[in-house]
């Protein structure tokens, strides 16, 4: 059936026909996929599909009910009560507020598996009110705690079964490609759903990205989502259509982190001659004029109590800025030390070769010796590129000291363990200006981010988390 569906999508220009096929880096069909945190596209999207957290994302990206139903956040951010929906396993088991609660506790618990550990240490109690309310408590306010909960690693899934509560379930597996079937939305009367069509089902494949663009290019699938700077330069390579590349606005990092603050790198001085040297607007127009340069840690205020702190390197004039470098490099020089080497962790693809050919010509332009290494290798420099999981100032702050000086890392320490928001908003505010005094980063852009859309794809929406739920890609039938 899987196969019939796949091959039948190559014989002309995608319609709005059976199956919407998606393709993704990863591997859609591993059975453990929705109940482990995994980097790849493809497990994301099949544990967001398949088990909701308290709450989820919508086509743009916004908070909508998932478990939940309903919620309150009282105390400044300290308590959130969700209200739970008449939620069912997708074996027809009922799902109880005292398996939400021993669910959630044990993924607090699980530390070490959960990227998004670091965000939740506010989180004191988790306890079942009656069996449709549960409880959270924390020490210090998290307004924005919700886009956490949103996230693919706190969905909610059993244990024992590996199974979720929809809003689509698994209804096969073959190879790399999962199938999955929209679930009636159990708050919705019988007589008011719309009836289940093929369309509405989806078909995930996992596979690698360049197959996954060769796919969509060959009209085999509706849908390649998931693109970063590592795949770009395969676009063009495999003749896909300008109208079909849809961008994101993707919230989060792109920037080079000092990860060894030795030699060189000592002095915040020079850590600031190399921002200096990098030609930020060049360097996002040899991929996408639709892709913007930034030179700020944060994209706004966000939860500080200012704008965006300015680094040093700041005040120096654009058409200045390769000659203030070159002199911060003779400098050096002349107290007699070999020209700068620096090695540069960027990924290994043909997107990192691209970014790679940019940065070592304004590197070698101003007297520094780049030096290329793989992402996990050591280095003096790596790359940055994430999308922020949620919109704090201290997840910036966090992804940008690998390491910071003592004084910014105290800084930031102090804004996580601050009693109040207000508090909170001037610490984070004293953090930022300590991050950028230290220049213990170098923003270069917001997160490349894109996908491949077929026209039927009618509810695709680009937004700031860069998320796409695979059961709101024409429409929600649930």
């Amino acid at each position: 059936m899987l196969t019939l569906a796949l091959a039948a999508a190559g014989c002309e220009q995608r319609r709005d026909v059976g199956p919407v096929i998606v393709s993704a880096t990863g591997d859609a069909a591993r059975p453990e996929a929705i109940r482990r945190t995994s980097d790849d596209m493809a497990e994301r999207l099949l544990a967001d599909a398949s088990a909701q957290g308290l709450v989820r994302f919508d086509a743009a990206g916004q908070i909508v009910p998932g478990v939940a139903e309903r919620w309150i956040v009282t105390d400044e951010g300290r308590t959130y009560i969700f209200r739970l929906r008449e939620m069912t396993w997708t074996d027809g088991r009922r799902m109880k507020a005292a398996d939400v609660v021993a669910i959630l506790r044990r993924q607090l618990q699980s530390r070490a598996r959960n990227p998004l550990a670091p965000y939740l240490t506010a989180i004191d109690s988790i306890v079942e009110m009656t069996p449709q309310v549960i409880q959270i408590e924390l020490s210090r306010p998290r307004p924005d705690l919700l886009k956490l909960f949103a996230q693919p690693d706190m969905v909610i899934v059993d244990p024992t079964r590996s199974i979720g509560s929809g809003p689509m379930r698994i209804s096969d597996r073959r190879g790399r490609v999962a199938r999955l079937t929209p679930i009636p939305d159990p708050d919705r009367a019988a007589d008011e759903r719309e009836e289940a069509q093929p369309e509405d089902d989806v078909l995930l494949v996992g596979e690698r990205a360049a197959a996954g663009i060769a796919r969509f290019v060959t009209h085999r699938s509706d849908l390649f989502t998931g693109g970063t700077i590592a795949e770009w330069p395969l676009l063009a390579a495999a003749g896909a259509e300008p109208a079909s590349i849809r961008l994101d606005p993707a919230a989060g990092l792109f920037g080079l982190a000092v990860v060894n603050r030795e030699g060189f790198l000592e002095a915040a001085e020079n850590r600031g001659a190399i921002a200096l040297a990098i030609d930020r607007t060049t360097l996002v127009q040899s991929f996408s004029r639709d892709w913007l340069p930034t030179e700020d840690l944060f994209p706004a205020a966000l939860d500080s109590a200012v704008p965006p702190a300015q680094a040093p390197w700041r005040v120096v004039p654009a058409n200045e800025r390769r000659a203030a470098a070159q002199a911060k490099i003779a400098a050096w020089r002349a107290r007699g030390e070999p020209p700068p080497a620096l090695r540069i962790a960027l990924p290994n693809a043909s997107g990192g070769t691209l970014l790679w050919a940019r940065l070592a010509a304004d590197l070698y332009a101003v007297g520094v010796r780049p030096i290329r290494v793989g992402p996990e290798d050591d280095a003096d420099l790596r790359l940055v590129d994430a999308v922020a999981p949620y919109d704090s100032a201290r997840w910036y702050l966090d992804q940008a000291c690998q390491p910071c000086g003592e004084s910014a890392s105290a800084a930031i320490e102090a804004a996580r363990l601050s009693p109040t928001l207000a508090e909170r908003a001037r610490k984070i505010a004293e953090a930022d200006a300590a991050v950028a005094e230290d220049v213990a980063f170098i923003p270069i852009a917001r997160p490349l981010r894109w996908s491949l859309v077929a026209q039927r794809l009618r509810a695709w929406r680009p937004n700031e988390r860069a998320w796409h739920p695979l059961n709101q890609l024409r429409r929600d039938p649930t």
